[in-house]
This record gives C-alpha cells, sequence and structure tokens, in this order.
C-alpha cells in the first residue's frame, strides 16, 4: 500500500471499521442467543466471535477515545 492517507481519512477509515465491528457483534450475539436454545456448540462459536469483535471494539474504542474503558485488568 503505497498511498498516503491524512489523519481526517484515517480517522473516517477506523470509525468505519468500529462501526462494522459494532455491527458483527450485534449479529453474533444475536445468533448466540438463537442458538443458545437448540445447539449448544454453535452458540459457542458464536459466544467466541462475539467475544472476538468485542475485543475489537474496545481497542477501536481506545484509539477514538483513549480512556473511555479504564485500564485494563
Amino acid at each position: 500500500m503505497t498511498d498516503v492517507v491524512d489523519s481526517d481519512e484515517l480517522l473516517r477509515r477506523i470509525q468505519r471499521a468500529r462501526a462494522c465491528a459494532a455491527q458483527e457483534e450485534r449479529a453474533w450475539r444475536a445468533r448466540g442467543d438463537e442458538a443458545g436454545r437448540t445447539d449448544p456448540d454453535a452458540a459457542r462459536d458464536a459466544e467466541v466471535r462475539r467475544t472476538a469483535y468485542e475485543v475489537v471494539l474496545r481497542v477501536l474504542d481506545e484509539i477514538l477515545t483513549p480512556g473511555k474503558h479504564g485500564a485494563p485488568g
């Protein structure tokens, strides 16, 4: 990748990535809730994927708004 990106474009890209991660987190949460009633394996898979997107959200939130979630641990 050789394109030079200014800070405004970088911020827009991070915000789009955060919105996408939030949408995926909600989708996997819904899938997990639905699968939890009938398919424990699918529910576990959905929980792992939801957690992964939740972590991505926290990282992107920390980039966009430092200190929003407080210190880890």
